[in-house]
Order: C-alpha cells, then sequence, then structure tokens
C-alpha cells in the first residue's frame, strides 16, 4: 500500500475541520526543568542570545505562549520597567543567515509601550494576569528548519517561560509563503507648524495628493500577502483644545502604483475598523484599540488591524502608510509592528538601538 507523504494539507483551523483525520505530529520546545523540579524557565542575563528552539525539517509553528518577569522585579523604580522593549525577538526559517521575524518582545504580541493589557483577537492574545500571557497563534510553515531567539538589552536577569508549538511534517508543498513580521518607529512624525491656524484648520485642512510624508508601517518586494499591524502613537501635542490624534488616511501601495493607490481609506479610526474618534478601550477577533489613551486622547495609544478574511495580495511590492494626522500636519511619536507572508525569507530587516525603541516616559 502507498502512502501519501505528510504535508501541510488542505484543511484549516476552523471548528468545521476539527473532525476531519490528519497525519502530521503534534510537536513542543518549552522551558521545562529538565531536572524534573519546578525551575521551569530560562534565566536570560544582560547581553545574552538564547536558542529558544532549534526545529529541523519541515512543519509549521501554530501556537507560541510566552511570559517574561524581570528577575529583580519591574516596578517604578526599576531600570527595566521597559523590558519588553529590550527583549528582541529574531525567528529564522529553512537555515536562512537573516531573521524574517525581528521585533520587541511585547510589541510582537500586539500591544506597543512596552505595556501588557488583557485582551482577544485571533491570531494575537495577551492573557490574566494583567496580560502577561503572551500568546501567538500566526501559523508559520517551513521547509527546512526553523530556530527562535531571544536577545536581553536588559540591565538584570530575566526570567523567561515559553512554549513553541509545532505540527512537524515530512515535506512542506509549494505556495506557502514564510511568516514576517518587523517593527518601526518616528519619533517625532514630522508635522507641520500651527502657528496662524485655528484648531480646526490645524487637524483637518490641507490636502495630500501625493502621499510623501507617510508614516511607512510596511516596505517590502517580492511576492507576498500583508495581514496586518500594530500601530501605536504617543500623542506630543499639548494643548487644551480638541486633540484627537487621527483623520490620517491608510495608504497602500501595490506593486508599484502611484498616487492614489487602489487602497485608500478615509481616516485612522477607519482603517482600524472603529468611528468618531473613539476613546474606548475595545478587542475583537481582526481589530481593536487596547490602550485607548487618555483624557482628550492624551498619552499612549495602540491599536491593531488584521487582515485574516481579506489579506492585502502583492506580487511586486507593496507599501503600507498612514498619514499622522490630516494632511501629515501631526508630529506625534508613532511606532508600528507589520505582519505579512512572502514567497522568499526577506532579508533586510533592521530594528533601531535599545535606547531608541524604548517608550517617552510621562
Amino acid at each position: 500500500m502507498t502512502t501519501q507523504p505528510v504535508r501541510y494539507g488542505t484543511y484549516g483551523s476552523s471548528l468545521r475541520d476539527l473532525p476531519r483525520l490528519r497525519d502530521h505530529r503534534r510537536l513542543r520546545v518549552s522551558s521545562w526543568d529538565r531536572t524534573g523540579g519546578n525551575e521551569d524557565r530560562l534565566t536570560v542575563r544582560p547581553g545574552e542570545t538564547h536558542t529558544l528552539a532549534e526545529i529541523s525539517g519541515a512543519g509549521s509553528i501554530n501556537h507560541i505562549w510566552i511570559t517574561v518577569a524581570p528577575a529583580a522585579g519591574d516596578g517604578p523604580d526599576s531600570s527595566d520597567r521597559d523590558h519588553l522593549r529590550k527583549l528582541v525577538l529574531r525567528v529564522f526559517w529553512d537555515g536562512a543567515d537573516t531573521p524574517s521575524v525581528l521585533v520587541p518582545l511585547g510589541d510582537f504580541f500586539g500591544v506597543g509601550h512596552a505595556r501588557t493589557v488583557n485582551f482577544a483577537s485571533l491570531p494575537l492574545q495577551m492573557s490574566p494576569e494583567d496580560g502577561k500571557g503572551l500568546n501567538s497563534f500566526f501559523q508559520m510553515p517551513f521547509a527546512d528548519g526553523a530556530r527562535f531567539e531571544i536577545t536581553s538589552e536588559c540591565d538584570q536577569d530575566v526570567w523567561f517561560y515559553y512554549y513553541i508549538d509545532y505540527d512537524a511534517f515530512d515535506e512542506l508543498e509549494e505556495g506557502l509563503g514564510r511568516f514576517h513580521a518587523c517593527w518601526n518607529r518616528e519619533n517625532p512624525t514630522g508635522g507641520a507648524p500651527e502657528e496662524g491656524r485655528t484648531n480646526p484648520e490645524h487637524l483637518f485642512g490641507g490636502e495630500n495628493t501625493t502621499g510623501e510624508g507617510n508614516y511607512t508601517i510596511l516596505e517590502t518586494t517580492g511576492r507576498g500577502h500583508f495581514v496586518g499591524c500594530v500601530l501605536n502613537v504617543t500623542n506630543l501635542r499639548q494643548t487644551n483644545e480638541w486633540n484627537w490624534y487621527g483623520e490620517g488616511d491608510d495608504m497602500i501601495f501595490v506593486d508599484g502604483e502611484s498616487w492614489p493607490p487602489s487602497l485608500h481609506g478615509t481616516g485612522t479610526e477607519d482603517y482600524f475598523n472603529t468611528a468618531w474618534c473613539p476613546s474606548q478601550s475595545y478587542s475583537s477577533m481582526y481589530h481593536g484599540i487596547t490602550l485607548p489613551g487618555g483624557e482628550n486622547w492624551s498619552g499612549q495609544i495602540s491599536l491593531y488591524r488584521f487582515h485574516i478574511e481579506d489579506p492585502v495580495t502583492f506580487r511586486q511590492s507593496i507599501r503600507v502608510t498612514i498619514e499622522h494626522g490630516h494632511d501629515n500636519r501631526r508630529s506625534d511619536d508613532v511606532s508600528s509592528t507589520a505582519y505579512w507572508y512572502q514567497e522568499h525569507v526577506a532579508d533586510w530587516l533592521t530594528l533601531p538601538e535599545v535606547t531608541e525603541r524604548l517608550p517617552r516616559i510621562g
């Protein structure tokens, strides 16, 4: 009797597909205590890089769980209260020398500003207590090995607990992209002077007919599809007047198209599937506001939008952008994490130095 090789398969992970019998093997790499004790963690010292998992052959990562804490605590006086921006996650596919995931740990799991908060989306979740249980359910296939690394740029030891769950296959068929994630920041974005303008003129006036000066969430080449992002804003405008940080249109340029792109939106809150200058926390499968900011939209904001049902495909290139305020008139601290799949492993991912990643204080 001839048996077919075990591969990624045509089934999904929905409730409808759960009864479908499967032949792959489910495996895990975790931080369990090999002595049989209860010290189920790594201790990652300042400057160290640890290999969390080195997997051979073909397979697909289907779940990651992580929780971390500075060994000496992360209270208000700790030099490592921003440890989620000081810990860097790197993931390599198919023996590549360059990472396909290069993101500060906390940002990868869906909330910026080195903060955690309870929320639930389809691919990413932060779970109690206080959002410190970090979960990813993104599917991450590979044909010839996967490697996960964590690097600490903290000032003190960090306790690091993790699971990396995956399916093992005999081979990986063609047509499956490799998962990627990257981080970006403009601190601050280039805005426009307010002198001589009323508040409504500054926030709503002007014309952007080129897309130049937009904040860039992702720019890459090749074939693939964009599957979402997290956008973080620290409102830097000090005023008692109406101080909405949004009104920035999303503009996604596919395969080198010029302005106006085929995917041109109508405002920041609209791209994130909310409305009317939201100031409330909200989370759903595909979009949400994990940090809504303070009074008059002050302080730190974090939003997410996942293109699970509507991935943005590209054959040659993609540039995902959004205005920082209408006509790019606002000057705020903006950062983002982009998630996408592409045919070949990207070799251009970079990450700013740790001092350039830390969130603003206050």
